[in-house]
């Protein structure tokens, strides 16, 4: 089989910009919006990647997922309603609201679903932050109070990362991305996101953004203190009960197959390009589905490739 390409779905967000279309050439749904989201490889009841071209032209993800499953997935996999992992970029020109996502054991009684991601850095503007953790000796007492005068960016742990760096941000981890950043991020097949604080700012409809200050307290890990962008030893930047991600480094005429010949892949092509058995070229900013039995591809120059396998 060929590799699988989908269309991506844009979303618009009052942190987003364009840099879609200056980084990867992406065509944006219209000329001025801020778009901060393009998910890549989704199947939820309302958002669905939709095959473009090849055999299974205009199918949805959920689609092969369920018809399809043992011809393109493989074997030993999770036995769910939907394609378990969800892959995005992140284009933020401002900063995103200070979150948490709920851990397994509260998720279901706070109405949400369980979410741990990891973020690949794909590019970033010089000094830009990423919050994740608390800072060192904060206190629920004091995150509340923070809460209430609108404070709570002064308690955030903040770290400055470079291309190619990444970090695990399990559910609980309080996280916000901030300004200048361009993001892979690898995550369950979830979308719940408590937030916060926002900013004190508008959403596009010029109203505040709804917060979710109860279920963020319930949910924030409040002995997460300062952590640091992972040191990664090997291919593997995480490896979690959900998915796996290694970075894989390619020289010019080497190839990438899956590494496991009985099951899937997902390829994000993070730098160069690489072409398939027929000639098909995938540059950079490219999502693939490696079917199972798939023939390897071979990058044209040297290439840097992201690949998901379902852990």
């Amino acid at each position: 089989m060929e590799p699988i390409r989908f269309h991506p779905l844009y979303m618009q967000r009052v942190w987003g910009g364009r840099e879609l279309e200056r980084v990867y050439g992406r065509t944006l749904p219209d000329a001025e919006s801020p778009y901060g989201e393009s998910w890549e490889i989704v199947d939820r009841p309302d958002e669905q990647s939709i095959v473009d071209g090849g055999p299974f032209d205009g199918l949805t993800l959920h689609d092969l997922w369920t018809a399809h499953r043992e011809e393109i997935f493989g074997v030993d996999l999770p036995d769910s309603g939907r394609f378990p992992i969800l892959i995005k970029i992140l284009d933020s020109r401002d900063d995103l609201s200070i979150q948490v996502h709920p851990p397994l054991h509260l998720a279901e009684q706070l109405g949400g679903e369980p979410k741990t991601e990891m973020w690949y850095i794909a590019d970033r503007c010089p000094g830009a932050k990423l919050y994740v953790g608390l800072k060192d000796g904060v206190t629920r007492p004091d995150f509340e109070r923070a809460v209430a005068d609108g404070t709570v960016a002064d308690l955030v742990h903040s770290v400055s990362p470079s291309p190619g760096d990444s970090i695990f941000i399990p559910s609980g981890r309080l996280h916000a991305i901030g300004a200048g950043f361009l993001i892979h991020e690898i995550q369950q097949n979830s979308d719940t996101t408590y937030r916060v604080f926002d900013w004190n700012r508008v959403g596009l409809d010029g109203k505040p953004r709804e917060l979710h200050v109860e279920q963020s307290l319930a949910s924030i890990d409040f002995g997460d203190f300062e952590p640091m962008m992972d040191a990664p030893e090997g291919p593997a930047l995480a490896a979690c009960e959900f998915f796996r991600t290694d970075r894989v480094t390619l020289g010019a005429g080497d190839a990438i197959g899956n590494p496991d010949g009985k099951r899937f892949s997902i390829l994000s092509v993070v730098h160069g390009s690489v072409s398939s058995a027929s000639g098909l070229i995938f540059g950079k900013g490219s999502f693939l589905l490696l079917p199972k039995g798939a023939s390897p591809l071979v990058a044209g120059d040297d290439a840097t490739v992201l690949q998901v396998t379902i852990s």
